[in-house]
C-alpha cells in the first residue's frame, strides 16, 4: 500500500462492526426528540466514534422540516459526495440533453481521393466518446475498470469498443472521398486548459477521452498452475509496449498483480493469479491523452481504408488552425454521443474520479471560459442560486479528493432541496446510486428493508497513517434522498471523518453504519 495519501471511493460498506472503547458526549436535543433520534444516536455515539466527527442532517422532503440533526453545519470532508455538486452545476450550466459534438476537418485540397494537407479531430469533452455504448445505451460496471488498481476486488470490463467513435469517424472521412493523408493527423485539444484530477484512476483532465485515457489490461489464468496467464490489453495499439510475465499458482493462490513503469508508454506486468480465478483487470493511466487518441485515430483510419502518411506515435508541431476559423474549412466527420445525463449517470453510479474532475472544466466551457478554477466559480453561482448557503461549501476540484474539498450536512441537503425545484431533477436522481441495487450502493443492504429505496451517493477517503501502520478514515460520506416506510420522502446528509481504523480493518467497515441508518430512518422515520 502507498505510504501516502490514498483517496478511495468506493462501495459502502463490507461489514458491520463497531469496534471500539471511551464513552460518546452527550447528543444534542433532536428536534423530535422521540425513538427515531434515539436510534440513530446509537449508532453515531458507537464506541467506534470516540475520535470521529459527525455532520448529518435529515429533512422532510416536502416541508423542509428538520427530521434529524448533529452538527449540520460543521465543514467536513465530503470525499465522493463532492460529485454531487459538479454534477449539479454541470446539469445545469451544460442541460442534461446537450452533446458535446466531436468533430473532423480537412485542411486543404482533396485530388483524387488524396488530401494534400492536414485532417484534424476537433476534442469536444466528450466524456464517454462512444467507449460505454452498448445496442444505444450507455453502460457501466458495477466495480469499474478506473479502480482497477485501487485494491477494490474483481473490478470489471464493458464489452464496448473503446474505439468505437475512432472507427465511426474514419469511416465517415473514407466516405467524404479521402484515402490519403499527405499531411498532419493532428488532435485540437484546446477547448480547455489540461489539468490534474483528484483520486484514484487516471487524473490528466483533457478535452480527449478515449477509454477513460487508460489501457486495460486483462490477466487470465492458465489450464493449470504453473502455466503461464494470458495477458491481454484494449485497446491494441502501437503507442505503448508491454512486458508481460504473470504466473499460474494454485487454488489457493491471492492474486497479486503488478505494472511497472518501465518508460514512456512503457510497462511491465508481473505477479501470479489463482488457478481457475476470474480474470483480473489492471489499468495502465496515458500521461499524454491528446498523443493516445492521435495514434488511436491514425490505426483507425488505416483499418478503414485511409493511408496517412503522419508518424504513428508523435504529433508533428503543427500550427492549428485559429479556434474561429473552423466555420472556414471542410468538415468531413462529426461523432455525437449520447446526451450528458448518461455522463453523469456513469460519474455518480460508479464514482467516476476523471469524469467528475472535468465537469467544472464543462461548466466553464458553458460559460465561455477555459479553466477549472473560472469552472468552479461558475459552479458557486449556480449553488448559490440553488439557495445553497455557499459559506459551508469549499472546494479544489469536482471529484473530492482535493484538500479543500469540504461541506457541511446543510449545504448538501440545500443542494438536493434545490435540484429537487428544478427539471433536471429526474436525470440527477436518476444517476444516483441505489441501495442494495446498482453502483457503488450494490451490495450493501441487498437484503434490507431499504433496498431499493435510497438514492444516494457514496464517499470514501482515506490515509495512511505510518506511525500505527492502520489507515485513517478521513470521510465516510453519503447524501442523497428516499421514502419511509409511511411514504415520507426525505433529503439527507451523513458524514463522518477522522476514523481509526483498526489494524488491518480496510475503509468499508463504516459502510453499514451509514447504510443502518438509512434502514432506522425508512423503519421508524416520519
Amino acid at each position: 500500500m502507498p505510504r501516502a495519501c490514498l483517496l478511495l471511493l468506493v462501495p459502502l460498506g463490507l461489514v458491520l462492526g463497531l469496534v471500539g472503547t471511551g464513552a460518546p458526549a452527550a447528543p444534542p436535543q433532536q428536534p423530535n426528540g422521540n425513538a427515531l433520534a434515539r436510534q440513530l444516536d446509537a449508532v453515531l455515539d458507537g464506541p467506534d466514534y470516540k475520535h470521529a466527527t459527525w455532520g448529518v442532517l435529515v429533512a422532510d422532503a416536502k416541508t423542509g422540516e428538520t427530521v434529524y440533526e448533529r452538527n449540520p453545519e460543521a465543514l467536513l470532508a465530503p470525499a465522493s459526495v463532492t460529485k454531487l455538486f459538479s454534477c449539479a452545476a454541470a446539469l445545469i450550466a451544460v442541460g442534461p440533453d446537450a452533446t458535446t459534438e466531436t468533430a473532423v476537418y480537412q485542411r486543404g485540397a482533396v485530388t483524387s481521393g488524396k488530401l494534400r494537407g492536414d485532417l484534424i479531430l476537433v476534442a469536444a469533452g466528450d466524456l464517454t466518446f462512444g467507449g460505454r455504448t452498448s445496442g444505444g445505451k450507455t453502460v457501466f460496471k458495477d466495480k469499474d475498470h478506473t479502480y482497477a488498481n485501487s485494491g477494490l476486488g474483481e473490478c470489471e470490463l464493458t464489452d464496448t469498443d473503446p474505439c468505437a467513435a475512432l472507427d465511426d469517424l474514419a469511416k465517415q472521412v473514407r466516405a467524404a472521398g479521402i484515402t490519403q493523408v499527405d499531411g498532419e493527423v493532428a488532435v485540437d485539444d484546446r477547448l480547455f486548459t489540461h489539468t490534474r484530477g483528484s483520486g484514484s484512476g487516471p487524473d490528466v483532465v483533457s478535452p480527449i477521452l478515449v477509454n477513460d485515457n487508460v489501457i486495460d489490461i486483462l490477466v487470465t489464468p492458465g489450464a493449470k498452475p504453473g502455466a503461464p496467464a494470458t495477458v491481454t490489453t484494449r485497446p491494441e495499439s502501437a503507442f505503448y509496449q508491454m512486458d508481460a510475465l504473470v504466473a499460474t499458482g494454485d487454488e489457493k493462490t491471492v492474486a497479486a498483480v503488478q505494472l511497472l513503469p518501465l518508460g514512456a508508454n512503457q510497462f511491465a506486468v508481473r505477479g501470479t493469479v489463482p488457478a481457475g480465478g476470474k480474470p483480473q483487470v489492471r489499468i495502465y493511466p496515458v500521461d499524454d491523452p491528446t498523443q493516445f487518441a492521435r495514434t488511436l485515430f491514425i490505426e483507425a483510419l488505416r483499418r478503414n481504408g485511409v493511408k496517412p502518411n503522419a508518424a504513428l506515435v508523435r504529433q508533428a508541431l503543427t500550427v492549428l488552425p485559429a479556434r474561429g476559423e473552423y466555420g472556414k474549412l471542410t468538415r468531413v466527420a462529426a461523432f455525437t454521443p449520447p446526451p450528458l445525463r448518461d455522463a453523469v449517470k456513469v460519474t455518480l453510479k460508479v464514482s467516476h474520479n476523471l469524469y467528475a474532475s472535468t465537469m467544472p472544466c464543462l461548466v466553464a466551457v458553458a460559460k465561455g471560459l477555459d479553466t477549472a478554477e473560472a469552472g468552479l466559480r461558475e459552479q458557486r453561482k449556480i449553488l448559490e442560486k440553488l439557495g445553497v448557503d455557499v459559506a459551508q461549501v469549499s472546494f479544489g476540484g469536482g471529484a473530492g479528493g482535493a484538500p479543500a474539498d469540504h461541506v457541511s450536512a446543510r449545504a448538501t441537503v440545500q443542494l438536493l432541496q434545490g435540484m429537487a425545484k428544478r427539471p433536471e431533477w429526474d436525470a440527477y436522481r436518476a444517476a444516483l446510486p441505489v441501495l442494495g441495487v446498482d453502483g457503488t450502493l450494490s451490495g450493501v443492504g441487498d437484503d434490507g428493508p431499504a433496498r431499493g429505496k435510497v438514492f444516494a451517493k457514496t464517499g470514501t477517503l482515506v490515509w495512511f497513517d505510518a506511525a500505527n501502520e492502520r489507515m485513517l478514515l478521513k470521510s465516510k460520506a453519503l447524501a442523497g434522498t428516499m421514502t419511509t416506510r409511511a411514504g415520507t420522502a426525505l433529503h439527507f446528509a451523513m458524514f463522518v471523518n477522522n476514523v481509526p481504523l483498526p489494524v488491518g480493518v480496510g475503509p468499508g467497515r463504516e459502510g453499514k453504519a451509514l447504510s443502518k441508518l438509512c434502514e432506522v430512518l425508512y423503519d421508524a422515520g416520519p
